[in-house]
């Protein structure tokens, strides 16, 4: 098959939020899972609207010459430090036929270009798109364990964590020295993506800082709760103990809801403390690189909206 790679237009939202309800519903129906999407497609346009609103024109699609149709799309996001890969999705009519790999070419050009290397997070059950980015030079950096909690009506209903008196919601004179803390603990830099979670137009975003006793910053979180996204993340924190504060926080605001968030596999009192709060594995993810990386020095939440390893 021949593909046209071209950039997402407005007009084009419905089909592609129909490739991304139909993609990812189909893959985990054919793994044994449920659907992870269950509003209907006009629920997925969701993914189309906030990564526009952050980063415009920055979708790329391959089209079927012969039919005008989408048959695969990607979202990337070009920041200060680095190029991250947003959600990918292929049709299923037209897997194996090579678009995701177009795709990802056109976006490894973009970021040789920058002279930035690339970062994604990405599912360890989907060796098809593992396969794929192994192949494009990615190399797997760390392993995160995809965690979720049922939230009661209430609230969650357990002792706070010992930091939880530290803990405030994020505010727009927060956003460089969130960014700050990221570019410290993670090596990457992103003040764009926190001030549109705090600016919240759409009132979908909540978040969360952890203070030291002087005041200072030692831990961000946000999350996002919607009809198709019940994610918390991005977050960084210095300690594990921090990350159970602001993890804390931002499980009550999804009373009534089951949100899923990436906890890094090595944290292992961290990950204690959520199995103490009913917390279950849900699937593995590993974050990936291509080009330059550091270790992080603190404690990493990624997430898939927008997605950065």
């Amino acid at each position: 098959m021949n593909f046209t790679i071209r950039a997402m237009e407005k007009a084009d939202w419905p089909e592609v939020g129909e490739l991304i309800y139909v993609s990812i519903n189909y893959w985990y129906h054919t793994h044994g899972s449920g659907p992870k999407f269950n509003n209907g497609p006009e629920s997925t346009q969701l993914f189309c609207k906030i990564y526009e609103d952050i980063d415009p024109g920055c979708c790329l699609l391959a089209v079927n010459e012969s039919s005008g149709s989408i048959a695969a799309s990607c979202f990337y996001h070009p920041r200060e430090t680095h190029v991250s890969i947003g959600i990918m999705n292929v049709h299923p009519n037209y897997f194996g036929h090579g678009a995701g790999k177009l795709l990802m070419n056109e976006i490894i050009r973009v970021a040789d270009e920058q002279g930035k290397p690339l970062r994604l997070v990405s599912s360890a059950m989907n060796l098809d798109s593992f396969t794929l980015y192994n192949r494009c030079g990615f190399v797997p950096r760390q392993v995160f364990q995809d965690m979720y909690v049922e939230i009661p009506e209430g609230g969650l209903s357990v002792e706070p964590p010992s930091l939880a008196s530290r803990v405030r919601s994020a505010s727009p004179d927060d956003v460089d020295a969130i960014a700050d803390l990221e570019k410290e603990l993670v090596g990457i830099r992103r003040p764009d993506d926190y001030a549109y979670f705090i600016e919240n137009q759409d009132g979908w975003w909540s978040g969360s800082v952890i203070e030291d006793a002087k005041g200072n910053l030692d831990g961000f979180l946000f999350s996002v709760a919607n009809s198709a996204s019940n994610l918390i993340g991005p977050g960084v924190a210095r300690t594990e103990e921090d990350t159970a504060a602001l993890l804390h926080a931002q499980l009550q605001q999804h009373a009534g809801r089951s949100p899923v968030f990436l906890v890094p596999s090595d944290c292992c009192d961290l990950i204690g403390t959520l199995y103490s709060w009913g917390a279950r594995n849900c699937e593995i993810h590993f974050s990936q690189t291509r080009g330059e990386w550091s270790p992080p020095t603190g404690v990493v939440l990624p997430t898939f909206m927008p997605e950065t390893g």
